[in-house]
Formats: structure tokens, C-alpha cells, sequence
């Protein structure tokens, strides 16, 4: 497979989950923190926060892709990342549960943009066959 490079971003993590990230550009600078009981310290984020984000905004442009191909109004659609980790055998793991809500949509139209967006979508590809995804048509 050939590659291109359209486009790389950069950040530096330090100290870990209990650290600090930020990109070269600054354009992201977060404080990160594991919860404690489910809870977690105001003004901060979590790594898995961070990746439901993208993942969220890259298969969002996906659907748009996908609905322009298809002739789809997939206007006012909104995506839904929920990031989890888990323990796994050896360690720890993510899961994700990927909703799509497509309001000008029937349903089974929002479950052939969905899957379609998957196939596209270079978050779902990076994931596919690594961890599991869940995809939901709201």
C-alpha cells in the first residue's frame, strides 16, 4: 500500500496518564488524569477522551463523504465515540461504541452510511482487527 502524507500532527506526552500533552503547534494542551471511582479531577482529560474525540470528528467526515457519494442528506448528523479501557489477558485494552445519528435519514439509510463510513474512515481502519467496535444506527 502506498502512502501519501497529507498532513501529521504532533504531540508529546509527559508523565504519563497523571501528566500533561501537547501538541508542537499548541493547538491542544491537556492535562491528564485517571479517575479515581469513576471520577474524574476537574480540568482534565483522559487519553481515551482524547482518541473518542478524533475518531468522532475523522468518521463524521467519512459520513459526509459517504452521503455526498450516495446522494444522502446526511446534513445536522451527528457521531458519537464512546473510548473505553478494559482489562484484556496481558494488560489492558480499548473498545469503542461508534453511534451515528442521521436525522434525515431512515434507519436503514443510516445503517448503509454507517457501515459505509467504517470502510472509509482511517480511524476504522487503524482499529479494524485490533480492537473491538461497536457500530450503533440511532
Amino acid at each position: 500500500m502506498s502512502f501519501e502524507t497529507l498532513f501529521t500532527g504532533t504531540a508529546t506526552a509527559i508523565g504519563g496518564r497523571n501528566g500533561h500533552s501537547q501538541t508542537s503547534d499548541g493547538s491542544v494542551s491537556v492535562n491528564l488524569g485517571f479517575p479515581k471511582n469513576g471520577v474524574l479531577e476537574p480540568g482534565k482529560t483522559t487519553p481515551e477522551h482524547l482518541f473518542a474525540t478524533g475518531y468522532a470528528a475523522c468518521f463524521g467526515s467519512a459520513v459526509e463523504a459517504v452521503g455526498k457519494q450516495k446522494g444522502l442528506d446526511v446534513t445536522d448528523s451527528a457521531v458519537t465515540v464512546a473510548a473505553s479501557l478494559g482489562k484484556v489477558d496481558g494488560g489492558f485494552g480499548l473498545s469503542v461504541k461508534l453511534s451515528l445519528k442521521a436525522p434525515k435519514l431512515s434507519k436503514e439509510q443510516t445503517e448503509e452510511v454507517l457501515e459505509a463510513a467504517h470502510q472509509m474512515c482511517p480511524y476504522s481502519k487503524a482499529t479494524r482487527g485490533n480492537i473491538p467496535v461497536e457500530l450503533v444506527a440511532e
